[in-house]
């Protein structure tokens, strides 16, 4: 039906950068809000940003002025940009999708990726 493609983790030192990207293909008709998640060992997965089909945002407050969420509606690619990383945003990160799946009707549901490291470390 619907994949979620993730790539762009990986380790960074403290205070890098990393950019995340996540493709979603399939049997789209539109996607409304998607966005990132993120899941430390031990803790629950929890929301880090999202932005809605029109470009709203909402970040989580740990990450606000650090990670910028952004979107490419013609190919249905979501971003994550992290600057000034700190060794507790260490987590797999999560990339989330609203979508309008066609079969053999329509219908809302939500996807998720596979996940993606990011480790901030020295």
């Amino acid at each position: 039906q619907v994949q979620l493609v993730e790539s762009g983790g990986g380790l960074v030192q403290p205070g890098g950068s990393l950019r995340l990207s996540c493709a979603a293909s399939g049997s789209i008709i539109s996607i409304s809000t998607m966005g990132w998640y993120r899941q430390a060992p031990g803790k629950q997965r929890a929301m880090v940003a999202r932005i809605t089909s029109g470009g709203s945002t909402n970040y989580v407050d740990s990450v606000k002025g650090r990670f910028t969420i952004s979107r490419d509606n013609a190919k249905s690619t979501v971003y994550l940009q992290m600057n000034s990383l700190k060794p507790e945003d260490t987590a797999v990160y999560y990339c989330y999708a609203n979508v309008l799946v066609l079969t053999t009707t329509q219908y809302w549901a939500d996807f998720w990726g596979q996940g993606t490291q990011v480790t901030v470390s020295s």
